[in-house]
This record gives C-alpha cells, sequence and structure tokens, in this order.
C-alpha cells in the first residue's frame, strides 16, 4: 500500500508530533479532529458551511450508507462526495460498530457477521470483502476494515475471542483489497478492551500487516478514564511511526490532549455536532450551557475572541432564545460554532508542537477543560 503519511515534527517532551496526510489533490495535516457526518451529512450544516470550516477531512458510515441510500445510488452518483457535494478528503467506518450495537438483531457467523436492519427488519450481511466493496461504492479516501470491539467489561475468553476474528478479518480484507487496487486507502484496527497484554499484541499483529494506517477500536466505550489512559501509554511505545495512527471515537478535548501526547494523529467523535444541538457549545474560556437562564439578555457573542461568522453575528441571547422556542438555526449556528472551535483548537495543538510549546499549550487547555 502507498505511504500517506509523513512526520513533519516530534515534540521533543512527549510523543506528540506533526504531520501530513496526502490523498491525490488532498493534504491535510495532523494532528486532526475528523467531524462525523454519519449519513452523508454533517447534521445541520451545508456543504457551503463544510468549505467554509476549511474540513479537510470528515467521517461517514458505511452501515447507514449502505442501508440508505445504497450502493446503487452512490454508484449512480460516482460516490458519497459528489452526491453530497463534497471535494475534500473522506474516511469511512466498517459499519461494524453499529452492526454490534444492534444488540439481539446481530449475530457472528464463519465468515462475519449477519444482522437486521433497523429500519425494516431485512436481513443483511457484513464480511470482510463486502465492506471493502460498500466503501469502493462511498469512493471513501479511507477504508476501515471490519473488526469486533467487545464490549466494556468482557472477560478475557471474550477479548480474545474479539481478537482472533478482528485479526482474522484483518488478512481477509487486505487479500479482498489487493484484488481491485486503486487510490482508496485501507485501515488496520487494534482490539483488546482494557487488558494491556492483548492491547500490544493485537497492535503488533496489525502492525506487521501492510495497511496504510492503523487505528485503535474499542476505547471511549464506557472505561474509565484511569483505564483509557493506561491503554494509551502503554500502546504508545508501540506505533509505527510511518504510518499515521487513529484513535476511533475519541473526541473530547482532554481525550485528544491525551491521544496527541501519546502519538495519536487522527480522533473522530459526535460530541461536538451533537453537544450543540443540546445547548453546549465550546469556547476559549470553557464550556458553555446556551439554555442557561443566565444568558438570556446578553448581547455578547458566545465567544468574544472566536472570529467565526456566528460570533460575528449573532448575540448569546438570541442563541439561547433560539434553543429554548427549539427553531432549527440553533442546530446550524451551535454546530458550525463549535467545528470551528475544533479546527482552532486543533490548530493551537499542530503550533505548539511546531514551535516546541506544547507542555505549556496542553496544560493551559486541561486546566480550562478539566473541569
Amino acid at each position: 500500500m502507498n505511504p500517506i503519511f509523513k512526520e513533519i515534527v516530534k515534540d521533543s517532551s512527549s510523543n506528540a508530533r506533526l504531520g501530513e496526510l496526502t490523498f491525490s489533490s488532498v493534504k491535510v495535516q495532523t494532528p486532526v479532529f475528523m467531524p462525523v457526518g454519519t449519513r452523508g451529512t454533517i447534521k445541520s450544516l451545508s456543504s457551503d458551511d463544510i468549505d467554509d470550516l476549511n474540513l479537510d477531512l470528515i467521517l461517514a458510515n458505511t452501515y447507514h450508507l449502505y442501508l440508505r441510500p445504497g450502493t446503487e445510488i452512490l454508484d449512480k452518483f460516482g460516490g458519497l462526495k459528489n452526491f453530497m457535494s463534497y471535494k475534500r478528503a473522506l474516511l469511512t467506518d466498517s459499519g461494524g460498530f453499529q452492526v454490534f450495537s444492534l444488540g439481539d438483531l446481530f449475530k457472528f457467523n464463519k465468515d462475519g457477521v449477519k444482522f437486521k436492519s433497523h429500519i425494516d427488519g431485512s436481513y443483511h450481511e457484513f464480511t470482510p470483502a463486502k465492506v471493502i466493496d460498500i466503501q469502493r461504492s462511498i469512493g471513501s479516501d479511507i477504508m476501515m476494515v471490519l473488526d469486533d470491539c467487545a464490549p466494556y467489561g468482557s472477560d478475557r475468553k471474550r477479548l480474545e475471542l474479539g481478537l482472533e476474528r478482528t485479526h482474522l478479518w484483518a488478512e481477509n480484507s487486505i487479500l479482498h483489497w489487493h484484488k481491485n487496487q486503486n487510490s482508496q486507502n485501507l485501515f488496520g484496527i487494534a482490539q483488546g478492551g482494557t487488558d494491556k497484554e492483548l492491547r500490544i499484541q493485537s497492535l503488533q499483529y496489525i502492525n506487521s500487516l501492510p495497511f496504510s494506517g492503523i487505528a485503535i477500536g474499542g476505547l471511549s466505550v464506557g472505561e474509565t478514564r484511569e483505564e483509557f489512559l493506561e491503554i494509551l501509554t502503554t500502546l504508545s511505545p508501540y506505533f509505527d511511526s510511518n504510518r499515521p495512527r487513529y484513535l476511533m471515537g475519541v473526541g473530547t478535548v482532554n481525550d485528544i490532549l491525551d491521544g496527541v501526547m501519546n502519538g495519536i494523529d487522527m480522533f473522530d467523535c459526535v460530541l461536538p455536532t451533537r453537544n450543540a444541538r443540546n445547548g453546549q457549545v465550546f469556547t476559549s474560556f470553557g464550556k458553555v450551557n446556551l439554555r442557561n437562564e443566565a444568558h438570556r439578555e446578553k448581547e455578547e457573542p458566545i465567544d468574544p475572541t472566536c472570529n467565526c461568522k456566528v460570533c460575528k453575528r449573532y448575540s448569546l441571547g438570541y442563541i439561547r432564545y433560539l434553543h429554548k422556542v427549539k427553531e432549527l438555526l440553533a442546530f446550524q449556528l451551535s454546530t458550525y460554532h463549535n467545528l470551528y472551535f475544533m479546527q482552532g483548537f486543533m490548530k493551537s495543538i499542530q503550533d505548539s508542537i511546531k514551535n516546541g510549546t506544547f507542555a505549556e499549550n496542553y496544560k493551559n487547555w486541561k486546566k480550562l477543560y478539566s473541569v
């Protein structure tokens, strides 16, 4: 597989690093946060908004796009990017996590997983080959392999079985990918729950396979913060310096800071957009609950130091009012602001690594977001 990552600067006091991902004509600076566009849209935002925010890499969901609109429509439009009018880089997950979250509606079989659609009850099957074929139709720049994310709290036997499936499916994914190579890239996923021995074993195995990038799955799924940090610090010495490292489903300010410190390059999470729709925004001085009565008459913006188009034009009191009366504009304005914040937050991390001030930047953000 073609190399897509280069390390530019390594922090002298941690494993943080500044890097660059290259996808044909799109270059993405890392560390990067990827907003989630589950069904081919970042909820409440237009593709014009996405362009305004300079979102070079976003995430979409294979499970949902497979069910609707389906691969026939995606093929007709020449992929999701054309369908949603988005011209930059796209990552798609395998859909496995969504399948496993269906509870009694899925079961493992020899080659993959069989599941019942949450929409109409129809039966479907995901195999390592099929999820790659679906992602071919989607046209993502990064395709994730099918893996088995064991639930938090699983015993050693279940974790070992999960690794067996994950590693076998990783091998099968590579074999299928090699049959029809194109400019798309395939990432492997390491699992192992909170078992340090199995985590190292899985990461080393996935590292041994010719993936374009390496992902860490199965964190931020219910474990304690101490367990989360322990796994990150345990894995950090075993990361491959030549490939990008992706921490799946992680996106709080604190978790990103600790991920970057331990060498992670890529993050994704629904938190900034979901919280925005629920009336919580992020600012240079911490979190703000827009629905608080204290903001009712405030004429200042959400964040006086923010240069986003929302803060330049709208008052905190007005946006609070929109949330209270459940106007759709509330979702758009709050979401835009939060993603603008995330872009600025990640830029501050990139700049601090480049300038040799990451440790100081880390402490400053921790003070604001550890409350």
